[in-house]
């Protein structure tokens, strides 16, 4: 049955607020070193990683043990989201003056507002509540026994622990380059805010997290990008009441040195590939819709084993992606590259 609309009414979206802070890169950081499924798999090689594990204290170690066992980087990151901190000594004195029922109830996972009630009585320690709260988030590979953890704790260790860890990672990683950091994380934002002017809050999270896409939902009314250099080239999602979070990579152009007339390299590699005529074919073929790699043959007389290294260079410049098998224009990109082109020629 064809559908006809009698409205005019806007399809509703959501608000994008960009924050950055040292403190949200020291409980990534965190949250990075006791990663062992992950960590492997991160822009900074394991020898860095091993390093950084030589320069901390026992204590701190012993700390990360709890990290790891336990994911309280989860309980970091919930608490650094209920204010603006402008620096850890006021992070830490709000962690140590919460009321216990208070800490629980920030740490444990907002996991909607239908459950918030159970998320409260959880924090009471109540077992039924407990009990309901890891059956809800049994799909989620580690809320059940991190519901567990915070729920069962003893409140002052739990703060003690917190406050430990955050210290100790700080103080060792994070303050002897808190200078470069501050500087890459600043950056990076004034270069996402400059894009929110030229582009709608969808295309801004799509291009931010470098592709993901991410519609509006009913019960959200923010998104919140939030620049991270410890995890690249991971992005981090989480949800918090009304919002969705992306804890994203910083862009390359935010990482390298500072020099006269430099262009972000990404920029680059999407203009190089565009500067093929083979490529600019298969440009103008996908624009008019999905083809497989058997059509983009037949249709521009190509050899499989060219088509598939054009189409691999558009993919390396996210230009094209891959869906069921058929590749894909990214129409957004293009259009991206003029206003990426209009911002570097404007600084």
């Amino acid at each position: 049955m064809e559908l006809i609309r009698h409205t005019i009414r806007a399809r509703e979206t959501y608000e994008v607020k960009i924050e950055s802070s040292l403190l949200w890169e020291c409980a990534l950081g965190i949250a990075a070193v006791t990663n062992t499924r992950l960590i492997s798999h991160m822009e900074k090689p394991m020898e860095e990683w091993d390093n950084i594990k030589k320069k901390l204290s026992n204590e701190l170690l012993n700390e990360l043990d709890i990290v790891q066992k336990h994911n309280t980087w989860k309980a970091l990151l919930q608490l650094l989201h209920q204010k603006e901190f402008d620096s850890l000594h006021m992070f830490v004195d709000y962690i140590n003056h919460l009321s216990d029922r208070t800490l629980r109830f920030i740490c444990l996972p907002y996991i909607g507002s239908d459950f918030q009630q159970l998320r409260c009585d959880a924090s009471t320690t109540d077992e039924t509540a407990i009990k309901d709260m890891q059956e809800v988030t049994e799909n989620n590979s580690f809320f059940p026994k991190y519901v567990e953890y915070i729920s069962s704790s003893d409140a002052d260790f739990l703060k003690r622990h917190l406050v430990t860890v955050m210290t100790g990672w700080y103080e060792a990683i994070i303050k002897p380059e808190e200078k470069q950091l501050r500087n890459i994380l600043e950056k990076d934002k004034k270069l996402k805010e400059s894009m929110y002017k030229k582009m709608t809050a969808e295309e801004l999270v799509e291009w931010a997290t470098g592709g993901i896409i991410y519609h509006p939902e009913p019960s959200v009314k923010n998104v919140m990008l939030i620049p991270q250099y410890t995890y690249r080239p991971w992005n981090i999602e989480a949800d918090i009441e009304e919002t969705k979070v992306f804890y994203y990579s910083v862009s390359d152009e935010s990482i390298r040195d500072t020099k006269p007339y430099a262009v972000n390299p990404s920029l680059v590699l999407r203009y190089k590939a565009l500067g093929d005529e083979t490529r600019m074919r298969m440009v103008k073929l996908l624009s008019e819709g999905e083809c497989s790699l058997q059509e983009i043959t037949e249709r521009l007389a190509l050899g499989k084993t060219t088509a598939h290294h054009h189409l691999k260079i558009l993919k390396t410049a996210k230009l094209v992606d891959t869906e069921t098998s058929k590749y894909k224009l990214k129409q957004q990109a293009l259009h991206w590259m003029n206003e990426e082109m209009g911002i570097y020629l404007s600084q």
